[in-house]
């Protein structure tokens, strides 16, 4: 019994008896949060299962999902490189997670004040993650509605006429599209062609009409995740996850039987999705440049990830955190099933078959499966958003009440503290609700995302290997970067000279001659009435390219993945160069807090509290006890010598990193 559009009652049913678990388990686990550590980072108890779903949960998220299967929809296997260069950052992870653990701080706003006496970068650090928290937040709601809106279809004899209209304009454009190909397109077409295209770049088209309106979506989502959270924090986010983990699982192996058996095979793959599509490595997207742009981009910004603090730092031991790696690699597996979900997709609606590519993971959900098994997709759903909201909200909950809360009322109890990080939820996935309204299209969020830490993310990674990095080099740098790769290039669209000067409304080609914006993420007619009336760009404004050319690079001639790589590697380096030249410029951070900052670096954590206390003790007394084993002994850079568990666990990260992709590779052979 259908009762709500597409949606079934047994759908319903499941979608309920998950929310109703996750809020008992929080619940259950509000009793061991009394009190800040407890609340913030379990106490500090968290052994490797734990740390496998809190990282695992955490890392793989519908968003991931639903992103690579519509990048894969739009450009082919390659488009999977934006999540699936993570691969190999594994063997980095072993590493980081163990930093984290032993700076023995409960926030990353911390590190500031530890590593430079600086409350005021603490309090910049943690008012601009409210910021970013607002973008991941966002996303997660974004991309749930995005999938649920696609299963709750309104019947297409309840239309009106205009989103009658807008459904046959799409089918239309698609006819015509598929004219250029065959280059079968009349002239007579070209004029309408052109403005069926405009209203696309405008978003007037759709492929299908959703009866589930997107501001009660996120404020109901957005219950249910504050409930658990703000009762059990830390604790019941780690209970969860494994719970949220079995589903994220079951919704990314879903639609690859269903998949294959509704476009009549896995031998029917390489008919009709086409050859260049299949090969991971065709193509400027799946080139080394490339690559590696994304995942540099992608290494910086990690380091100002907030809730890095938070997982790494709940651990009962370094070793436990560094387990977590594990939860990493499980997750390159769900990101090949995704792309697979996306080349089936090719298959099953066709190349450019759907208007809006984002909603390419409903699509699919609504086509193949039947009542439950949506009810459990959207329950996967659901659970892989709520464990990225939950980590991100905790977050950002620790960082006001440790960095703002406890700075203006220092003599607050440790249940005053808890109370001030649950209203801190509240207000922060509020925010969230108000930051998905304001969202695009994925492909867009998903490079906001890759960059958005970057400015920290450069300031804490420096921090941890370089005594000369000064507090006023990380104020420049930051502000300098957000103005730069941030603030400029999404306001643009906002202010007219900008968005409509001539000398920005330029474009180049892609390998099959397809004009694309070279500054802009879109250009469309300022009047979309006249096919010769001037065009305006649309959504971000690649301020990147634009000093790439004043510095000699002709950017209009790069291929759009090669600008797009040229982007991401200005973006990664501009924060660095800052740091390096304002630290140069200005006086040392005081030497005895710098040698004790990196005396605890190099300290391993105890495996008890009285071993741990023991270690920090002595290490207080002789800062420089384990100078020895720096790499360079005599300068300002702290890399260390590897030991045996060093050693041993990068190989064995970069020998299962290498095995994943071979199995990728030759799944795409086979499929090919």
């Amino acid at each position: 019994m259908r009762i709500f559009g597409s949606l079934h009652l047994v759908d319903l049913l499941v979608i309920l008896a998950y929310l109703a678990a996750v809020v008992y388990i929080g619940k259950r686990a509000a009793k061991g949060t009394g009190n800040e550590e407890g609340f913030f980072l379990a106490g500090r108890s968290l052994g490797k299962l734990y740390q496998f779903f809190l990282n695992f949960g955490n890392a793989t998220e519908p968003q991931g999902a639903v992103s690579t299967a519509s990048l894969v929809f739009q450009r082919g296997v390659t488009g999977v490189w934006f999540s699936f260069q993570t691969v190999f950052m594994n063997p980095y992870f072993w590493f980081m997670n163990t930093w984290f653990r032993r700076v023995r701080l409960v926030t990353a706003a911390d590190l500031f004040e530890d590593r430079f006496g600086s409350r005021g970068l603490s309090r910049l650090y943690a008012l601009f993650q409210v910021v970013v928290a607002c973008v991941f937040l966002g996303f997660g709601n974004y991309v749930a509605y995005k999938i649920a809106s696609s299963l709750v279809v309104k019947p297409e004899v309840e239309w009106t006429a205009a989103e009658r209209s807008s459904v046959e304009d799409y089918r239309e454009l698609k006819g015509l599209e598929k004219q250029v190909t065959a280059g079968t397109l009349p002239d007579t077409a070209k004029t309408r062609l052109g403005t069926l295209r405009d209203r696309q770049a405008r978003g007037e088209l759709h492929s299908y009409i959703t009866l589930l309106r997107s501001l009660p979506f996120y404020f109901g989502f957005t219950l249910v995740v504050g409930a658990y959270i703000v009762l059990g924090g830390m604790a019941a986010a780690a209970v969860n996850e494994a719970l949220q983990s079995v589903l994220i699982i079951v919704f990314s192996v879903l639609l690859i039987p269903t998949g294959l058996a509704a476009i009549g095979g896995w031998g029917e793959i390489a008919k009709k999705v086409p050859g260049q599509m299949l090969d991971l490595f065709a193509g400027p997207g799946g080139s080394p440049i490339f690559i590696g742009a994304v995942l540099f981009i992608s290494i910086v910004q990690n380091g100002g990830l907030s809730h890095n603090m938070g997982i790494a730092g709940s651990a009962k031991n370094e070793f436990a955190a560094r387990m977590g790696v594990t939860g990493n690699y499980l997750k390159r597996f769900m990101i090949i099933l995704w792309a697979f979900a996306g080349l089936i997709a090719i298959a099953l609606f066709g190349v450019g078959g759907l208007a809006d590519p984002d909603i390419v993971w409903g699509a699919m959900s609504n086509k193949l499966l039947g009542p439950g098994l949506i009810g459990l997709m959207l329950a996967g759903v659901l659970a892989g958003t709520m464990s990225t909201l939950a980590a991100k909200a905790l977050a950002i909950s620790s960082l006001f009440v440790r960095n703002f809360y406890r700075h203006l009322r220092p003599e607050a109890t440790q249940g005053q503290g808890v109370a001030a990080a649950r209203w801190t939820i509240i207000i922060v996935l509020a925010l969230g609700v108000i930051s998905a309204e304001l969202m695009g299209d994925v492909e867009s969020i998903v490079k906001l995302v890759l960059t958005v830490n970057v400015p920290f993310g450069a300031a804490i990674l420096t921090s941890f290997f370089w005594r000369r990095l000064t507090a006023p080099a990380v104020w420049w740098s930051t502000c300098l970067t957000v103005l730069t790769i941030l603030t400029i290039p999404n306001i643009s669209a906002d202010i007219k000279a900008i968005r409509q000067a001539p000398a920005f409304a330029v474009t180049g080609l892609t390998a099959e001659g397809k004009p694309v914006p070279v500054y802009w993420k879109q250009l469309v007619r300022i009047n979309p009435n006249d096919p010769a009336s001037a065009l305006e760009g649309r959504g971000r404004f690649n301020l990147e390219c634009w000093a790439l050319d004043k510095l000699g690079l002709d950017v209009v001639k790069l291929a759009p993945q090669a600008r797009e790589a040229a982007i991401f590697y200005f973006d990664g380096l501009f924060p660095f160069l800052v740091l390096f030249i304002v630290s140069y410029l200005t006086k040392p951070t005081d030497q005895t807090r710098v040698a004790l900052f990196y005396g605890k670096m190099k300290t391993p954590v105890g495996d008890t509290p009285e071993l741990e206390a023991a270690a920090m003790e002595e290490t207080r007394r002789n800062p420089g006890r384990f100078d020895h084993t720096k790499l360079f002994r005599h300068s300002t850079w702290e890399f260390c010598k590897w030991d045996r568990v060093d050693t041993v666990g990068f190989i064995i990260c970069c020998a299962v990193s290498g095995a994943i992709i071979g199995i990728f590779v030759l799944l795409l052979k086979w499929a090919a």
